[in-house]
C-alpha cells in the first residue's frame, strides 16, 4: 500500500513537471569541471548556493537533475556525467590511490559505453577527458593547485564544456536513457507495485532526509540476511519490485524529505503527508492543522473555522481543498541502514481533518494560551525539557495514530503526563488539555470504555500546583 501509494503520488508530480523523469534525480553538486571540447581541464567552478538560516547566510551545494545515482554497497559503481573526485578525476583524501584509480577506470568505462555512438561535441568532450587525463599528476595540473583540497574533500563535481550543461545536451540524455532502458540482464518478474512485468530491481535506491538516519540514504525495502528470505531468493527478490517502482516510490519518498516545509518531527519519527493529484495546498492545509505552522492566508482561528467546516461535511471551494480526496500520513524511523514504517494512514482528506478536529475540541480549555495544541507541543508536555529530551517513541506513534484515526488516547500518553505533573508539582494548560482530553475521549458515552455520562468542560486553576496522592483515584483499566 505503501509503495503503491508513493507511485501514484510520483507519477502525479511528473504529470505536473514538478519531478524529474525515470533515470534522472536531483544531485548535489559543490563544484563544475570546466573542460573544451578537446577534453582538456581549463578551470574548477563553484557551484554552491547561498541560503538564509534563520540570522545566518550559508552555502549549500546546488541541486541539479542529472542522471539518477546507483546504489553502492561495498562494490565500485561510477555515476554519469558527476560524481566526487575519487570517480572523475582519480584522486580523493582516503589514502588509497589504488582505489581511487579503478573508481576513475569505472568512470571511463561508463561514459564510454554510454558516449561513443553519440554524434555530440559535449560528449566527445568528455570522453577525449576520460582518454587524455592522468590522476598520477592530477595534484601538478594548473586548474587543481590552488582548490585541491575542495576539490578532493568528498564533495559531487559535474561537468562543463565551455560553460555548457552536458545534461541537457538532447543526445547525450537520448543517449543515457537507451543505456537505461537496454541494460535489462536481470531476473523478470511481475511486480508487486504496478502488477506488470518488468526487471525486478535487487536493491532499491537510497532514501535521504530522515532525521538520524544514515546520511548517505537508508532502505524502506531491504533483505540482507538469511534469516529475512524465503523461498531460496535473495535481496529484494524475496518481495519483487520492478525497477521503474523502486525508482518511483523512492523519487517520491526523497522528493516530500527534501521539502523541509511540509516535513514534521515527532520525537525520532520523521513525517510527511501527501494527497492524490500532488497539489501543495493540501500538504500545507493538513501540516498546519496537525502539527501547528501557517497557510497562506490563514490564521490559527481561520484554520481552526476551516477545519470544523471540513468536519462538518461543508464545502470548502474558496481554501482549493476537495474533502473526498485521498490523502497519507507517512511516519518513518531510523533503524541502522534501514527505515522503519512507525504509522502509515489512509483516508479521505475531509475525514483525517474531521477526526483532527474532533481532537481539538476534546483539548479545549478555559485560559489555553493558543487556540490549536499541535501534536509538537503536545507531546512536548510529556518529558521535562524538551530541549533536551524527545518523547518516548511508544508514546509518540501511539498518540499520532489515536488522533489521526479517532481511537481511544493510549494509557501511557495519560501516565506520562501524570508522571510529569507529580514530579514537577506543576499542571500546565497543556496537560490539563491531555487529561481532560483523554478522559473525553476514553470513557465517553457510549464506547467501550464508557464510566462517565459526560465530560463537562474544564477549567485549569491556576493557583493550584499541586495534585494530591490521596484524593487520586487510578481509573479502572
Amino acid at each position: 500500500m505503501i509503495l503503491q501509494a508513493l507511485t501514484r503520488y510520483y507519477e502525479d508530480l511528473l504529470s505536473r513537471g514538478e519531478i524529474a523523469a525515470p533515470g534522472w534525480a536531483p544531485a548535489k553538486i559543490s563544484l563544475a569541471l570546466y573542460i573544451n571540447e578537446n577534453g582538456e581541464l581549463t578551470q574548477i567552478v563553484p557551484t554552491m548556493d547561498e541560503v538564509s538560516k534563520g540570522k545566518k547566510t550559508v552555502f549549500q551545494p546546488q541541486l541539479i537533475t542529472l542522471p539518477a545515482a546507483v546504489k553502492r554497497t561495498v562494490s565500485i559503481a561510477a555515476n554519469f556525467l558527476w560524481d566526487n573526485s575519487a570517480y572523475l578525476l582519480g584522486i580523493d583524501q582516503k589514502g588509497d590511490p589504488e582505489r581511487s584509480l579503478k573508481c576513475f577506470a569505472a568512470a571511463a568505462k561508463l561514459h564510454h559505453a554510454v558516449l561513443d555512438s553519440v554524434d555530440s561535441p559535449n560528449g566527445r568532450a568528455i570522453l577525449a577527458f576520460f582518454d587524455t587525463w592522468k590522476p598520477e599528476h592530477a595534484a601538478e595540473h594548473p586548474a587543481l593547485i590552488r582548490q585541491l583540497d575542495d576539490v578532493t574533500a568528498g564533495g559531487n563535481l559535474v561537468f562543463r564544456v565551455d560553460g555548457r550543461k552536458v545534461e541537457e545536451d538532447a543526445a547525450i540524455r537520448e543517449a543515457w536513457q537507451r543505456y537505461r532502458d537496454g541494460g535489462e540482464s536481470g531476473v523478470k518478474m511481475q511486480c508487486l507495485v504496478t502488477g506488470k512485468e518488468d526487471e525486478i530491481a535487487a536493491v532499491h535506491p537510497s532514501v535521504k532526509g530522515v532525521r538520524d538516519a544514515q546520511s548517505s540514504g537508508a532502505a524502506l525495502v531491504s533483505f540482507n540476511a538469511p534469516a529475512f528470505c524465503s523461498y531460496g531468493r535473495e535481496q529484494n527478490y524475496n518481495a519483487p519490485v520492478g525497477k521503474y517502482a523502486a525508482f518511483a516510490y523512492t523519487a517520491a519518498l526523497n522528493h516530500l524529505l527534501a521539502d523541509s516545509d511540509h516535513v514534521q518531527h515527532i520525537g525520532d519519527t520523521t513525517v510527511v503527508c501527501w494527497a492524490e493529484g500532488a497539489e501543495d495546498i493540501y500538504q500545507s492545509f493538513g501540516m498546519a492543522a496537525l502539527f501547528g505552522g501557517e497557510v497562506p492566508g490563514l490564521s490559527d482561528n481561520d484554520l481552526r473555522a476551516a477545519l470544523k467546516r471540513l468536519a462538518n461535511g461543508l464545502p470548502c471551494d474558496d481554501l482549493g481543498v476537495d474533502p473526498n480526496r485521498p490523502f497519507y500520513i507517512l511516519g518513518l524511523t531510523p533503524n541502522a541502514a534501514r527505515l522503519s514504517v512507525r504509522f502509515f494512514l489512509r483516508d479521505s482528506f475531509g475525514k483525517l481533518m474531521e477526526n483532527v478536529n474532533a481532537h481539538y475540541a476534546r483539548l479545549e480549555i478555559a485560559g489555553a494560551k493558543y487556540s490549536i495544541l499541535p501534536l509538537w507541543a503536545l507531546l512536548n508536555a510529556t518529558v521535562r525539557d524538551s530541549k533536551k529530551q524527545v518523547p518516548s517513541p511508544v508514546v509518540s506513534g501511539a498518540t499520532v495514530r489515536a488522533v489521526f484515526s479517532e481511537t481511544p488516547y493510549p494509557v501511557s500518553l495519560m501516565e506520562a503526563v501524570l508522571l510529569r505533573i507529580r514530579a514537577e508539582r506543576n499542571v500546565t494548560w497543556e496537560r490539563a488539555s491531555i487529561l481532560k482530553a483523554y478522559l473525553a475521549k476514553n470513557y465517553e458515552r457510549g464506547s467501550d470504555h464508557s464510566m462517565f455520562s459526560e465530560v463537562t468542560s474544564v477549567q485549569l486553576n491556576e493557583d493550584c500546583n499541586l495534585i494530591s496522592r490521596k484524593n487520586y483515584t487510578q481509573p479502572a483499566p
